[in-house]
């Protein structure tokens, strides 16, 4: 079992999104990388706080790698957008991949970097070891399946790549 954290803008998509694959165990939404201990929504909304809607990905690696995990996590993000996704902006809404296994850092780098080849651009997305993660308020946890019209910046046709069995 293994864990990664990524951020992709408002993380009630980003979990909807991550939740249909196989091989991901669990999820769940939180904040993380910031200067604030036990941070609130509203104090990561309106307080710049310095956290990022995060999603903690368990995931089985011999079912779905790292890479296969990132593969799909840039289908999902605008990686060129700075600080925002969709009509959501603020440093809240970054997008960043965040790990506490060093041994994830060379797969990290190197999904990165051909994308980045890809794209001939630099990526807005942040790389770096995970520094905290807060969960986030229960009706934050699987808001899109508790409120399935609720806002979301992923289209919705992502949300039915593949359906676990």
């Amino acid at each position: 079992m293994k864990t990664i954290y990524l951020a992709g803008g408002c993380f009630w998509g980003t979990q909807r999104f991550f939740d249909q694959f196989r091989g991901v165990v669990s999820t769940e939404v939180g904040y993380a990388n910031g200067k604030t201990d036990h941070p609130s929504y509203e104090q990561v909304r309106y307080e710049n706080t310095g956290h990022a809607e995060t999603v903690k990905i368990q995931f089985d690696d011999t079912v779905i790698s790292v890479e296969k995990l990132l593969e799909y996590y840039f289908l999902a993000i605008d990686p060129l957008a700075v600080n925002h996704q969709g009509e959501d902006f603020g440093t809240q809404y970054r997008t960043g991949i965040y790990y506490e296994d060093p041994s994830l850092l060379p797969v990290i780098e190197r999904v990165c970097a051909v994308k980045e080849q890809e794209l001939g651009q630099k990526l807005a997305v942040e790389v770096s070891p995970l520094e905290n993660f807060w969960r986030a308020e229960e009706y934050h946890q699987d808001y899109l399946v508790k409120n399935p019209g609720g806002y979301c910046h992923i289209p919705t046709r992502l949300f039915h790549l593949e359906e676990k069995d």
